[in-house]
């Protein structure tokens, strides 16, 4: 099954569906923004990183030769199989399936931004004495992060378009071309001619 890197790419796409589908379902009520998003950072790349080298290393172990093109593409075929599949899925489902996911992300997206800036103000309020040049800087740039807030809740600015998803594939296919040229120069045989 692992010699076959369509069926390693099905195999990251089903892991990251079910990561998806449980943080949805049981962690949906707790910080459900923050969870997906530490998911998306840590799990995700460690998951397409294990699922390349499976691939690499099961054709490794069935060919003495590997040259540097056969070594990459069994590591980046996959991820990028298991990426596409995944976030077309994650895409579909929050858009067309269940829009109050979409709603909830995009609210607890807004709050985040309002939250941090609050724990900010607050740091700088302990830090600088109430009449002072930078806290008065402090208190501007705090009014002027409310108004950027406000402007996005007005906006309904919607971080689940097509051209957010584009942006977000884009980045793991970044990462996906540098893990395969590492498991490409790592993996191939080096001649001794």
């Amino acid at each position: 099954m692992f010699k076959n890197v369509y069926a390693v790419g099905l195999l990251i796409f089903t892991a990251i569906i079910l990561a998806f589908f449980i943080t949805n379902i049981f962690f949906r009520d707790v910080d459900y923004y923050r969870n997906s998003v530490t998911l998306s950072a840590f799990l995700l790349p460690l998951l397409f990183a294990l699922g390349a080298l499976l691939s690499v290393t099961t054709y490794v172990k069935h060919k003495k030769r590997v040259s540097f093109k056969e070594a990459y593409g069994r590591a980046f075929i996959p991820m990028f199989i298991g990426g596409a599949l995944s976030l077309g899925s994650i895409f579909l489902y929050i858009n067309y399936v269940d829009p109050d996911t979409k709603d909830l992300l995009n609210y607890q997206y807004i709050e985040s931004f309002k939250t941090a800036l609050d724990d900010e103000y607050e740091r700088g309020s302990k830090v600088f004495k109430p009449e002072s040049a930078e806290m008065k800087d402090i208190e501007t740039k705090y009014q002027q992060g409310i108004e950027r807030i406000e402007a996005k809740r007005q906006r309904k600015e919607d971080m689940f378009s097509v051209k957010y998803f584009l942006y977000i594939f884009a980045g793991y296919s970044a990462y996906f071309l540098l893990l395969s040229l590492f498991f490409g120069s790592f993996f191939r045989t080096r001649s001794n001619t």
